[in-house]
């Protein structure tokens, strides 16, 4: 599980162009954000994604909450998250939902977080992009996102590590 911030100040990347011609991308600098939060199971590939508009303790509950819920974590079903040590994953406030059991990665060892991965799928349709309003930016990226849980296979190719433990049914 990981936290994206994406908004309205643009992602600039490489682009095709046609040969002599500099390209162009409209570029208006503009601070508001929304995040996407994110749960990959490397095994599988499969995949939640969550648009938010704040990173913090209360946020991050709600969408535990939730993703315990869709994934019927509990007496039955126990799932281990993988997280960096962010204060909101593990303040005193957080109560994790039953069934969920977070672990948390090393300091500064963020290369190690399988759902790092994902943000350059999601990132897909924004670059060289402007985007006249938050709501357009969510728009467009609710869409991907929603396309990106069916592509498991992409997903598992980016984040299923060699070293990754493998799942005993």
């Amino acid at each position: 599980m990981d936290e994206h911030r994406l908004g309205l100040k643009p992602i600039v990347g490489k682009m095709w162009a046609e040969r002599g011609k500099a390209p162009t991308v409209a570029v208006e600098h503009r601070y508001a954000w929304l995040y996407v939060y994110a749960f990959v199971c490397p095994q599988t590939g499969e995949s939640q994604y969550w648009l938010v508009p704040s990173v913090d303790t209360l946020a991050f509950q709600a969408v535990l909450d939730r993703f315990a819920r869709d994934t019927g974590a509990g007496q039955c079903r126990e799932i281990v998250l993988v997280l960096v040590g962010a204060g909101w994953h593990c303040g005193p406030q957080l109560i994790c939902p039953e069934g969920l059991h977070l672990v948390f990665l090393p300091p500064y060892s963020q290369e190690l977080q399988p759902a790092e991965r994902l943000w350059s799928l999601t990132d897909v349709p924004l670059k060289n992009r402007h985007f006249p309003t938050l709501d357009a930016l969510k728009g467009l990226l609710a869409a991907h996102c929603r396309w990106l849980e069916d592509q498991c296979e992409r997903a598992r190719s980016l984040t299923f590590f060699h070293w990754w433990p493998r799942i005993i049914n």
